[in-house]
């Protein structure tokens, strides 16, 4: 059975060994260290830096493909991996859309493909003309790196933006501006393709962001015209064979009040707007990605329950004093539906520790209890008040 080699040893990483299992496959990850939470399950792990072309090589070796937790691998070092004969999927040519959010931009923008006004910015002066022009506030933005609100800024006024884009290129960051949209909401469209060429879509979900990060994912995304999400689900497929994507893509977008869709980032693994599918779809994201990548025919991406709703469990300003395992015991206790996946990573702030999936037949109700199961696992206290004890 084929051994696929995974680059990253996080979440999506774990969740892909899990998938694999089931496969008969074996999953083998390079990881930084042995704690990651892929590398404290999969037997096979190469502790090593994903920028070390040496490391890559040998986490490389007998695998019948190479795939990615992440997107930050140098592009040079995947294009010698793949001059020397390694199955890498996506290829790099592909994978430099999701590495470069400008080369993005200017690749989808001759596609035809709405995205919000942007230009690139090598000076403050390139972030304050472009501020003039499209209005305060602006987004700034790190052209590769950023993600979860990271690498994102959004300022006021031409002073402060200043400040912040020569900050950043003191630093070597490389910058991008684009116009802030007034959106009515933000959506994701989850494919996967093959290298044969056949490609598969999900629904089309609602993301909730908070700050910036993915709290809540609710699938399908409720109230969206079914033209609206056939032509977000079109696009998605669409790009995935004009950029030769191979695997799961994540094609995140922007509705706006007029029911416009903008696109907005491209991520070309597992994705956090897909994890609903572990438990609510016929073929999740990780088994359906493991198939795309060693050109399986592809699982049928059909949803389980009218509504299944994600909700992201983030570490708490600080950890309670009652263990996971406790909260764990209380949650099934007082609900027994709820899927939970725990990533085995330590409590700090906003970091995602895990999360929960709650599937039935109502929007409303179904997404307050996955709200209600995530914030008990993250803080230890019900958000109605309801006392365990009593």
């Amino acid at each position: 059975m084929p051994t696929v080699t995974m680059v990253g040893g996080g979440q999506l990483a774990r969740m892909t060994h899990q998938a694999a299992i089931a496969l008969g496959q074996r999953l083998r990850v390079l990881a930084e260290r042995p704690d990651e939470p892929a590398a404290q399950v999969t037997p096979e792990v190469v502790l090593g830096s994903h920028t070390d072309l040496a490391a890559l090589r040998k986490a490389a070796v007998g695998s019948h493909a190479l795939t990615f937790d992440h997107e930050h691998v140098p592009a040079e070092h995947l294009r010698a991996l793949v001059g020397e004969g390694v199955n890498v999927q996506p290829p790099p040519q592909a994978l430099i859309y999701a590495q470069d959010k400008l080369a993005m931009r200017r690749r989808l923008r001759e596609l035809g493909v709405a995205v919000p006004a942007f230009a690139p910015v090598e000076s403050a002066g390139d972030a304050v003309a472009f501020g003039a022009e499209y209005g305060w506030p602006c987004v700034l933005k790190a052209v590769r790196g950023g993600y979860d609100g990271r690498g994102v800024w959004m300022p006021d006024s031409a002073g402060e933006a200043r400040a912040i884009v020569d900050d950043q290129l003191a630093h070597g960051a490389a910058l991008l501006a684009e116009q802030r949209v007034e959106l009515h909401r933000e959506l994701s469209a989850m494919v996967a393709r093959s290298p044969f060429g056949q490609a598969a879509a999900w629904p089309v979900v609602e993301t909730v962001q908070r700050d910036g990060q993915c709290a809540v994912v609710i699938a399908p995304a409720p109230g969206l015209a079914e033209q609206t999400a056939a032509a977000a689900s079109a696009l998605a497929l669409r790009l995935a064979a004009e950029l030769g994507v191979t695997g799961a893509m994540a094609v995140e977008l922007f509705e706006t009040g007029t029911g416009e869709l903008l696109v907005n980032e491209l991520a070309m693994r597992p994705h956090n707007s897909g994890h609903w599918g572990m438990d609510g779809a016929v073929t999740g994201q990780f088994e359906q990605h493991l198939r795309a990548v060693l050109d399986y025919p592809l699982g049928d991406t059909a949803p389980l329950a009218p509504v299944t709703v994600m909700a992201n469990i983030l570490g708490a300003p600080e950890a309670p004093d009652m263990s996971m395992d406790e909260r764990l015991h209380h949650l099934f206790a007082r609900m027994p539906e709820a899927r939970v996946h725990l990533y085995g990573k330590g409590e700090r702030p906003n970091r995602k520790i895990g999360h929960v999936n709650v599937l039935g037949d109502d929007v409303a109700e179904v997404r307050e209890k996955a709200e209600r199961a995530a914030q008990w696992m993250s803080r230890a206290v019900w958000t109605d008040g309801w006392d365990p004890h009593e």
